[in-house]
């Protein structure tokens, strides 16, 4: 039977994923005056500020994995195959350029063209708006292989290309002509770089040699040796002091001072793998860096010396992580164990929050003493294989205890200062040849206990770090490695599991063993669920055993994986048991019913699970990938139908989650406005809308006397003395100045009509017009613009005495029941109309029209306010029964 992918999780984002090896590229974005760099991880690309190295952008995916990036003033170019995309606003494709045979390798923006080299030797400039293609060179790899490409300053459509033969070819992209051949220095070029002055070009050769060249005088000015390696990074700083780092492929970072022509500093192991590239901030003593070791770290000069010191970073694991982990009981941290030999605490909420406990160490202070030389490798201890970890007493003492690769000796840590604890747990009279292969930390966060490849299970306390005893006749627990241990939630019990097929149960205090199960098949690895006091153990066998800690005895038994199962946890109500295994699927067993209810594949192999336990989120690391993904939990966000799936069921593959970025941290990167939805001014015709408008237009407008009264000033206005009061204005309660021209002066008469002296303002006109067309929309606008004290004087010249009519009581008699009849408004339909009736109730009164349309008037809002009234009864009534009735 055939799936369609998880119907429980669904993919929602990556954690601790900031670069790979593809050199970084440096923008500046002139509205902000902000520089931004830009990282690639796999299919897609980040933007970090580098302000704060918070991530403000991610790009869509790609089909393939990016190969090199570059960017301009407006767009983001990133090659992946034999394909060019251009990005706008750090995120969309707004262009793709089709022309290459080969895989892209290199980029470089020039202006209006895009020039780009792959690895067959084609060299394409391109029109970045219309994507045509301006020209095309051909280099043979055997003679010219092209491995660095760079524009110098201030030569016009000129650019300079470097081979692994370690010449150098200047060509003129407009005119397609070759205009000298550099012979080189017998070493293949890796890099090519421009420096502050003008002519002057930093050469990096395969060799280790830095060669600083005019290419106008075709001489060398100086020359450096870096004995790290190929050169794989050149950076020239711009704020002053004439000083030029190199990176090499070991990690190293070397300063050289041009003016004295000798080593300044160096960085060493300022990242673990090869430094992808490095960029000095324009006018600033910043330096940029970024690596295979996925990190991202920023360097400031401000030290005596001309050394540089890390500012701020953004890492994660250079390795897979191998354990993960929550910590703590709202799941917003997930610890996680890498390859790479470091044990890291990632936020679900925000990267800030991001804590990196270290690389363990068999002695702290032999480290510290020898921190300012070469890093020594065996100081450094091997990868964690299993840890456990509680937070119960973590501002007291270490709360996280760790099991290393091939060592007996345990280690604890400090979650709190981030950083190693202060001891190593080592059971006294055991042979070198045992490994501690698993961990438990008790409820109270007081005592561990550990447990050995030679069988025995050891206490500690956690305060102290003194040993507390051993279980088990003759100093062993079991016959075999102990494969897991585990405690209740009381400190009453420990149950241990070992090689010879054994669940054992003991008193915690005594440490006397009260009965032991035998299994069919000896248990790889061990759960226990504190609260339901499930025990789950993972059999040799690729099956699933469930016991119950009370009764011990199995009560599930669960099989369908077809490979090793890698790592399982359980939900927190503890109904779901998640289990990942090496066949890439991630099955969910529901152990009321004692059936699988949910199954998908994914492309990597997962070794590690975690559900939170708010039960929001889970989390799962896959090999070869340094990320920790996390899925949703769809039952928390509606209801989800599960039902037994078949032995038969071939699960359907799920993409692995994508990158997210929060919306409190997402910026727009481009110049232009983006979209913004509008929302309709009505959701539906039954419904009714109150108005956008302050409460103070409408409120006050019974009781304008009141309040003019009591903001009466104590002294009367004061006229300016330059008044205008020649000019002429327009009537209306706006006042403008009405300037006829000299034509106009000319023709105009000194008797005066009685109609040119009607005042009339633009609020009546459009009343008179409204009438006529029966739209209203015109009049309400200017109504809605003007404030109480306006609104009163518009409504009082409506009347004879104010220069109005009949005419236009009965227009804003319509203009209301039209207000009415829209549904719009609703709260401003009250307000005019009780300040109408307060003013001019006496003369509609004695108009039989008037009168009639306002008895009209009267019937529609009677049917409107029932209508409402019932709606309120109806909601007032139900809240009243929820808050009363005993549910």
């Amino acid at each position: 039977m055939a799936g369609g992918g998880s119907s429980l999780f669904s993919g929602f984002r990556v954690l601790g994923l900031y670069s790979n090896h593809v050199p970084h590229a440096l923008r500046y974005h002139r509205k902000h005056q902000e520089f931004y760099v830009v990282t690639a991880v796999g299919r897609c690309f980040h933007t970090f500020n580098v302000k704060r190295l918070g991530i403000v952008s991610i790009s869509n995916s790609l089909s393939d994995d990016i190969t090199c990036l570059a960017g301009d003033r407006m767009l983001v170019f990133a090659a992946a195959g034999r394909l060019i995309y251009a990005f706008a606003r750090n995120k969309e494709v707004v262009m793709r350029y089709h022309g290459h045979k080969q895989e892209v390798r290199l980029l470089l923006p020039l202006g209006d063209q895009l020039i780009s080299t792959d690895s067959g030797g084609d060299v394409i400039v391109w029109d970045v708006q219309g994507g045509d293609v301006y020209l095309q060179l051909n280099f043979d790899p055997s003679a010219f292989q092209l491995s660095a490409m760079m524009h110098p300053s201030t030569y016009l459509n000129k650019v300079l290309l470097g081979s692994s033969q370690g010449a150098l070819q200047l060509w003129n992209i407009k005119t397609s002509k070759l205009l000298f051949t550099f012979p080189g220095w017998s070493e293949g070029v890796t890099v090519l770089e421009q420096s502050p002055a003008v002519d002057v070009v930093g050469v990096g050769t395969a060799m280790g040699r830095i060669i600083i060249h005019n290419i106008r005088l075709n001489e060398t000015l100086m020359t450096f040796l870096q004995d790290w390696g190929p050169i794989s990074t050149l950076a020239f700083r711009t704020d002053g002091p004439p000083i030029m780092a190199s990176g090499s492929p070991q990690g190293h970072i070397a300063f050289w001072d041009l003016e004295r022509r000798h080593l300044v500093a160096q960085r060493q192991h300022a990242h673990r793998t090869s430094v992808a590239a490095a960029t000095f901030l324009h006018g600033e003593p910043l330096l940029v860096t970024n690596g295979a070791d996925n990190a991202i770290k920023v360097w400031i000069f401000d030290q005596d010396g001309g050394e540089a010191r890390l500012l701020r970073s953004r890492q994660g694991h250079s390795a897979p992580p191998m354990t993960i982990c929550h910590h703590g009981n709202d799941g917003k941290n997930i610890l996680s164990a890498g390859q790479d030999g470091t044990l890291q605490s990632f936020s679900t909420l925000h990267e800030r929050f991001n804590k990196n406990l270290g690389h363990g160490s068999i002695n702290k202070k032999k480290e510290k003493k020898k921190k300012k030389g070469l890093m020594y490798e065996e100081l450094r201890l091997p990868a964690i294989t299993a840890f456990s970890s509680a937070a119960a007493r973590q501002s007291d003492w270490d709360s996280i205890v760790a099991c290393h690769r091939g060592r007996l000796a345990t280690t604890t840590w400090n979650y709190q200062r981030c950083t190693m604890g202060a001891y190593h747990l080592q059971p006294p009279g055991v042979g070198r040849d045992a490994i501690a292969t698993a961990v438990n930390i008790t409820s109270c966060g007081n005592f561990v206990v550990i447990g050995a490849s030679c069988g025995r299970v050891d206490v500690y306390n956690l305060q102290s770090g003194l040993h507390r005893g051993c279980y088990g006749d003759g100093t062993k627990a079991h016959s075999g490695a102990v494969r897991g241990v585990a405690t209740e939630t009381l400190n009453q019990l420990t149950i241990t599991a070992g090689a010879d097929s054994l669940l054992k149960f003991w008193r915690f205090k005594t440490r006397k063993q009260e009965e032991e199960l035998r299994l069919s098949a000896a248990p790889a690895s061990m759960k226990l669920h504190r609260d339901s006091g499930m025990l789950a153990l993972v059999l040799d066998d690729f099956t699933l055993v469930i016991v119950d800690i009370e009764t011990r005895r199995v009560v599930r038994k669960f099989a369908g994986h077809h490979g090793s199962i890698n790592d399982m946890t359980f939900s927190p109500d503890g109904r779901w048991l998640v289990t990942v295994a090496m066949d890439c699927t991630i099955r969910t067993w529901d152990l009321p019913s004692g059936s699988l209810v949910d199954c998908f594949l994914v492309a990597m192999a997962p070794v590690g699970v975690s559900m939170s336990p708010t039960g929001d989120f889970l989390a799962t690391a896959h090999v070869d990938s340094l990320g920790i993904y996390l899925w949703t939990n769809r039952s928390l966000c509606g209801p989800v139908r599960l039902r037994p799936l078949p032995v038969d069921y071939q699960p359907a593959e799920e993409t692995l989650p994508g990158v997210t970025v929060e919306n409190s941290e997402q910026e727009a990167m481009s110049e232009e406005a983006d979209d913004v939805y509008l929302s309709a001014e009505q959701l539906g015709v039954e419904l009714v809308t109150l108005s956008l408008l302050p409460d103070s237009r409408w409120k006050s407008l019974l009781h304008l006397d009141d309040i003019k009264r009591r903001n009466k000033p104590t002294a009367p206005p004061v006229a300016p003395p330059t008044a205008p009061f020649f000019l002429p204005t327009v009537p209306g309660l706006t006042p403008q100045f009405s300037l006829a021209t000299a034509t106009d002066q000319d023709k105009q008469s000194k008797v005066r009509s009685w109609g040119s002296l009607s005042q009339k303002s633009q609020f009546s006109s459009a009343l008179e017009s409204g009438l006529v067309s029966g739209s209203f929309d015109v009049p309400l606008r200017l109504l809605k613009d003007c404030g109480p004290a306006a609104v009163s004087v518009e409504l009082s010249c409506l009347a004879s005495e104010g220069g109005g009519a009949n005419s236009l009581l009965l227009a804003f008699i319509q203009m209301i029941d039209s207000m009415l009849l829209s549904g719009r408004d609703f709260d401003l339909v009250h307000g005019y109309l009780a300040l109408f009736l307060k003013l001019h109730l006496h003369q509609v009164s004695q108009d039989a029209v008037a009168m009639a349309a306002l008895l009209r008037l009267s019937s529609t809002l009677e049917a409107g306010w029932a209508e409402l009234q019932s709606s309120f009864n109806q909601s007032l009534c139900l809240l009243s029964y929820i808050k009363s009735a005993l549910l």
